[in-house]
């Protein structure tokens, strides 16, 4: 099941990843075919500040995918509400101290960005001014837009996600062309329709929110400043990640313009545009990393994060080395919609085409850094951001370019890229005392985390004729480990009335529906994790509403209730949860 998870979430949460690029993207190609040279030059020096906001959003997104997943991992519901309310808190907070910073202190942001001073002869200031200004009126969307991401994902609503971004991107379309053709607003009138886009999305997406199945309530009680302290915490390794790549961009600005001038600075614009679609699917491949890490983790569950490496280095490399052969054949044509300029243009396809050989490995380190972070590895994550998205592609783009000059600079990705896998692994040789390339060597899981192996059982069933069997399995499973013959009955009862109820009544439809059983033995207790992809059913609640129904219904629900000593159900990423302690 976890395969076919990780395949339906990669769709859309890489289609969500696209969410700030892809209106990034349409406004290049705008300014770029309508506006002219000095114009992109004037937006590639605003992109430092749409990365803040994004780093901002990412960072509240990230704390959600960590603590959220791990509180839905464990069955904490009062966490996960508690989650929900601080990060909507957080959203507004920032929206608004960030709409009144941009708005107040235009001026001398634009000076520090490299657009020089306001005077007639130097457009660049203005139409940079003027693109901050129409782009933060939609900050507040904008941010809301990407903390929307990991709620709606684990809450299984993944086609609402995909309409809110098609919608997003048909309006920044229209909006950019009409601005272009017929309004002539400038960069100010491309800032505001990318505003606009973003509040189409915030609209359809935050419709979710107010329905009466939204698993995910407002709840003023639960806010604590340890509840901050938490997600803003779980948070930081990518806002450090998000820091990295501002101060990586705001670098090879400074050293674009000082190795070759705005035409350099323009290449490196439409570079960062493309850049950003493509990384767009290593972005998807690791955000799911995130949220499956962090929920797995949340549940103890070590073999299911051992697969989830492997599941997402296979998957990385197949989609980023395809997205590398398409990208250097299509350089030149995918340049030529944003610039006319021919020595841009060749400054573009030659970076692009270097830029490019650096997205596999980018996946992998990508990848990685979330996983840890996932799995409580907060302080590698964070050393891992800062080798990747700026200390060493910066570090080898200066060394590179006093020899190469520009395409140097375009080195310097590949060659960050690289040496941060290099140093991933190092770190997982000396953790494990030895060379090994393995899911195991890689996972760098404490001992304590769970059970082991040996005392885990894990089982699929995709139909009734099954469930005896897998039933028998799990008797015997427990009798082989010391478990009394009475109590190993009593878990293979337990397996065998709650899949077979999910059979009869889950089992619906043209859709291919799965049960995974984990049955692991503790010190103290025995648990059986019972997880399906069927409709919504909770049957803990279920149970407590039907409890003065007449005894002999729902007889093996109510058997299998008054059997254990503990039962927590959760439904999330679109799945059935249910835990049973005996």
């Amino acid at each position: 099941m976890i395969k076919k998870l990780f395949r339906q979430m990669l769709i859309t949460q890489t289609v969500s990843a696209m969410t700030v690029t892809l209106c990034m993207l349409i406004d290049s190609i705008m300014i770029g075919r309508f506006l002219g040279v000095d114009s992109m030059t004037a937006y590639g020096l605003a992109t430092p500040v749409l990365l803040v906001f994004a780093a901002l959003g990412s960072m509240i997104s990230a704390g959600v995918q960590v603590m959220c997943g791990r509180t839905m991992g464990s069955g904490d519901k009062d966490g996960t509400d508690a989650c929900f309310t601080a990060s909507v808190a957080l959203a507004v907070i920032i929206s608004a101290v960030g709409l009144a910073a941009v708005l107040l202190f235009t001026d001398p942001i634009c000076t520090l960005l490299g657009a020089g001073r306001d005077t007639p002869d130097n457009p660049v200031f203005g139409l940079t001014k003027d693109y901050l200004r129409g782009f933060i009126i939609g900050a507040p969307a904008f941010i809301a837009a990407q903390i929307m991401v990991p709620y709606m994902q684990i809450s299984g609503s993944r086609i609402r996600l995909v309409v809110a971004v098609a919608a997003m991107t048909i309006t920044d379309v229209v909006a950019d062309i009409l601005n272009a053709v017929v309004i002539k607003g400038g960069t100010f009138g491309m800032g505001l329709a990318s505003s606009l886009s973003y509040y189409v999305a915030f609209v359809i997406g935050i419709v979710y929110f107010f329905k009466k199945d939204c698993i995910f309530k407002l709840r003023k009680d639960k806010l604590s400043l340890a509840v901050f302290r938490r997600l803003a915490g779980d948070g930081v390794p990518t806002l450090i990640n998000q820091i990295s790549l501002v101060l990586l961009t705001f670098a090879l600005n400074k050293l674009l313009i000082e190795t070759g001038g705005n035409r350099a600075v323009a290449a490196y614009s439409v570079i960062s545009t493309v850049g950003n679609i493509c990384y767009a699917f290593s972005t998807g491949v690791a955000a799911v990393v995130l949220t499956l890490s962090a929920i797995f983790y949340g549940d103890a569950d070590r073999s299911a994060l051992k697969n989830l490496i492997r599941i997402m280095v296979r998957y990385g490399i197949i989609i980023c080395g395809t997205v590398t052969v398409v990208v250097l054949a299509a350089a030149s044509p995918l340049v030529t919609l944003f610039l006319e300029d021919k020595d841009a243009k060749g400054l573009a396809v030659n970076g692009l085409r270097l830029f490019v050989l650096s997205l596999v490995p980018c996946v992998l380190n990508t990848s990685f850094k979330n996983y840890y972070q996932g799995v409580g590895r907060e302080g590698f994550t964070k050393l891992i951001s800062v080798l990747q998205n700026f200390a060493l592609p910066v570090a080898s783009a200066v060394v590179l370019s006093r020899f190469l000059k520009v395409t140097g600079i375009w080195l310097g990705f590949v060659c960050g890229e690289g040496l941060t896998l290099v140093m991933i692994a190092a770190v997982v040789f000396v953790h494990n005392k030895k060379p090994a390339v393995t899911a195991e060597a890689f996972s760098m899981l404490n001992d304590d985390l769970g059970v082991s192996e040996d005392r885990c059982l894990e089982l699929s069933i995709t139909g009734g004729e099954q469930i005896s069997e897998a039933a028998s399995r799990a008797q015997h499973f427990c009798l082989e480990k010391g478990i009394a013959k009475r109590d190993s009955t009593l878990i293979s009862l337990c397996i065998e009335e709650m899949s077979n109820n999910i059979v009869e009544y889950g089992f619906r439809g043209s859709r291919d529906h799965n049960i995974d059983i984990r049955v692991t033995i503790g010190e103290k207790d025995t648990t059986i994790r019972i997880r399906d992809n069927c409709i919504h059913f909770d049957p803990v609640k279920y149970m407590q509403l039907h409890n003065e129904d007449d005894a002999v219904a729902h007889i093996g629900i109510r058997m299998v209730m008054k059997m254990v000593k503990n039962a927590n159900y959760v439904n999330s990423l679109g799945l059935n949860n249910l835990t049973l302690v005996l």
